[in-house]
C-alpha cells in the first residue's frame, strides 16, 4: 500500500484507538526488509508522542501461511508473561474497515538488527560481548520452545515430522540448475529413514537467525522478530536452522559464515545448556535445515533468473547448494561412523 493511500486510513484508525479526534500521524515511512507491507509511524495524541511499527499482509495474496499476519500475533501473545524478549502486540485484528486486510501494531523499538556478516561495528566489539549476545539469543530460543503450544491454538496442530521433509518436494521441478541438487533424492530418503522419535514439539520460530534478532545499541536482546514462518512442530527445527547458518562445512568459500559469532557446535552447546537437559537428534535437524535451504536456494535462484523476484544474492548463495547437501548427508551418516568407532550415537 502506498503511503499516500495508507495515511488517511491510519489517521482514522489511530483516532479511534486513542479515542482522540485530534490525534495526528507523522513520520510515516515504509519499514525495512519487507518494503510495502511494514510501516513505521508516530502518533501525537493527548500531549505525547509514541512510535509504532505496523505489519500488513503482502498485497494481492491470500491471507494464509506466511501472509497471515495473525499467526504472528498468536505467537507473540503466547510469549506474554515469559522471559523471552518480544514485541507486545498493542492492536491487531481482521476488521477490514481500517486497512482492507488484517493487521497488527507493536511499539517501535530503538536499537538495531545485527548483521553479523561483514559488520565492522561488530568486528570492533569484544569476543565476550559477541558471545554474550549469542547466548542471549539462544536462551531466548529455549524459552520459546518451553511455551505450551496450546496457548497459540490459532497456529493449528503440530506439523508431522515426515511432512517437514516431503513438503519441499513441490519446489524441485521449479529450481534453477537442477544438476546442483542431484543429491536431493538420496538426502531426502536418509531423512525419512531416520525420522527422530520423541523429539520436543512446541512453537518454533521458523527462521531463527541473527538477522531476526533486535538488539539495543548496548548489545541487549530486545526482541525476537519476524515471525512469518512460525508454526507448531519440532522445536529442533530452530536449533538446526541457526546451527546450519553458522556451520562453515555447509557453505562454499564464497558464502562461508562469519567467524565473529559462535559456530554451529558452540551454538548447539549453548542451547543444550539453556534447555537444561540433553537434546537428542540435533544432527537430524541440522541436516534437515541444510536440505531445506539447498532447495530454497535453487528455487529462489530460479525466481531471480526469471525476473519474478530479482535478487542477485542468490547467484552467490546457490554456490552452496552442493556443500549444503553434502553436509546434510554427512550429519545423517555420522551415526554409522560413531557406532563403528564405539562412540555413543544420538539417534
Amino acid at each position: 500500500m502506498e503511503l499516500s493511500e495508507l495515511e488517511p486510513k491510519l489517521v482514522a484508525f489511530c483516532r479511534a484507538m486513542y479515542d482522540d479526534p485530534g490525534a495526528e500521524v507523522t513520520a510515516l515511512a515504509k519499514g525495512p526488509g519487507h518494503a510495502g507491507f511494514s510501516y513505521i509511524f508516530t502518533v501525537r495524541a493527548a500531549g505525547k508522542e509514541e512510535r509504532w511499527f505496523m505489519r500488513l499482509p503482502p498485497p494481492n495474496v491470500r491471507w494464509v501461511g506466511t501472509a497471515d499476519v495473525l499467526r504472528q500475533v498468536a505467537a507473540l501473545n503466547a510469549l506474554e508473561g515469559t522471559p523471552v524478549p518480544h514485541c507486545t502486540v498493542r492492536w491487531s485484528g481482521d476488521d477490514l474497515r481500517w486497512f482492507g486486510c488484517p493487521y497488527f501494531v507493536v511499539p517501535k523499538l530503538e536499537g538495531t538488527i545485527m548483521r553479523f556478516e561483514g559488520s565492522p561495528e561488530l568486528a570492533a566489539t569484544s569476543r565476550d560481548r559477541r558471545f554474550g549476545m549469542a547466548r542471549q539469543a539462544i536462551t531466548a530460543l529455549a524459552g520459546i520452545h518451553r511455551v505450551d503450544w496450546h496457548r497459540a491454538e490459532y497456529l493449528g496442530a503440530p506439523i508431522p515430522f515426515d511432512e517437514d521433509v516431503t513438503r519441499w518436494d513441490r519446489f524441485m521441478p521449479k529450481v534453477a540448475e537442477p544438476q546442483r541438487l542431484r543429491a536431493v533424492p538420496e538426502v531426502r530418503q536418509l531423512l525419512l529413514d531416520r525420522i527422530p522419535a520423541g523429539a520436543n514439539v512446541g512453537i518454533f520460530h521458523g527462521d531463527f537467525q541473527w538477522a531476526n534478532l533486535f538488539y539495543s545499541f548496548d548489545g541487549e536482546l530486545l526482541a525476537v522478530i519476524d515471525w512469518e514462518l512460525v508454526g507448531v512442530g519440532a522445536t529442533g527445527n530452530d536449533v538446526g536452522w541457526i546451527a546450519t547458518f553458522n556451520d562453515p562445512a555447509a557453505w562454499s568459500s564464497e558464502r562461508e559464515p562469519s567467524n565473529l559469532m559462535p559456530q554451529a557446535d558452540e551454538l548447539v552447546a549453548m542451547y543444550i545448556e539453556a534447555w537444561g537437559a540433553p537434546v537428542p537428534h540435533l544432527d537430524w535437524f541440522r541436516a534437515l535445515a541444510a536440505y531445506k535451504f539447498a532447495i530454497i536456494s535453487g528455487f529462489n535462484l530460479a525466481l531471480h533468473r526469471r525476473g519474478k523476484r530479482e535478487d542477485p544474492v542468490w547467484e552467490v548463495t546457490a554456490l552452496s547448494i552442493e556443500p549444503l547437501l553434502d553436509r546434510a548427508r554427512e550429519l545423517l551418516t555420522r551415526r554409522t561412523r560413531r557406532q563403528s568407532d564405539g562412540q555413543r550415537s544420538e539417534w
